[in-house]
């Protein structure tokens, strides 16, 4: 059976410098009927879990540290048994949120996980934060690029620990040596593609 992508969109609260923004998040899962990885964990893991159905969850990987995309992370591990995959750059945004609580394995450029017959690999991409990171599935055509790369541009970059010179330049590098049709799969929002973004990212 071939892997499949599903979505599950959870909405809650951003909160940034003191002030909240309700916000939709996109739960991204790669699988089949037996075994599903979790791309972000927002707001609440119950949504998610019922996502799930019962499927063996192979691992809990998140695109980077800010609180709409790790908040229910705890609550999923526990649920499910899977182990929580972070990249430690963001570590200082994962402690705003989990003081008490820490991620299981780093997350790197490169690694590489495999799930239903499909493998995704880890690219690096700084700049949204400096611990940003996008998973790229050769075989499904697709990347997973949290808040890195959206459909009309890069992610924001006026927030602490941001940078938009370096998004730019993860974005350049790591995304778009990626094939045109590649399609980008995204924290929030829509669907786009890699040629469509070339023509908005200067």
């Amino acid at each position: 059976m071939t892997a499949r992508i599903d979505r599950v969109v959870v909405s809650g609260v951003f909160s940034l410098d003191g002030q909240d923004f309700d916000v939709d998040n996109n739960v991204w899962l790669v699988g089949d009927d037996d075994e599903v990885l979790v791309i972000d964990t927002p707001h609440d893991a119950a949504p998610i879990v019922e996502a799930i159905g019962g499927r063996r969850v192979t691992a809990i990987v998140l695109t980077h540290g800010h609180n709409d995309h790790i908040t229910a992370a705890p609550a999923l591990r526990e649920a499910t048994g899977a182990p929580i995959w972070f990249h430690p750059a963001d570590r200082m945004l994962w402690d705003m949120t989990h003081a008490d609580a820490a991620p299981d394995h780093d997350l790197a450029a490169g690694t590489r996980f495999t799930v239903a017959g499909t493998t995704l690999t880890a690219l690096h991409t700084p700049g949204h934060s400096p611990g940003s990171t996008c998973l790229y599935a050769a075989d499904l055509t697709t990347v997973f690029t949290g808040d890195t790369l959206f459909c009309g541009g890069p992610g924001a970059t006026g927030r602490s620990f941001s940078d938009h010179p370096t998004i730019l330049r993860s974005i350049r590098s790591e995304l778009f040596s990626l094939h045109g049709d590649t399609v980008v799969r995204t924290g929030h929002g829509d669907d786009t593609t890699i040629a469509a973004e070339l023509r908005t990212v200067r």
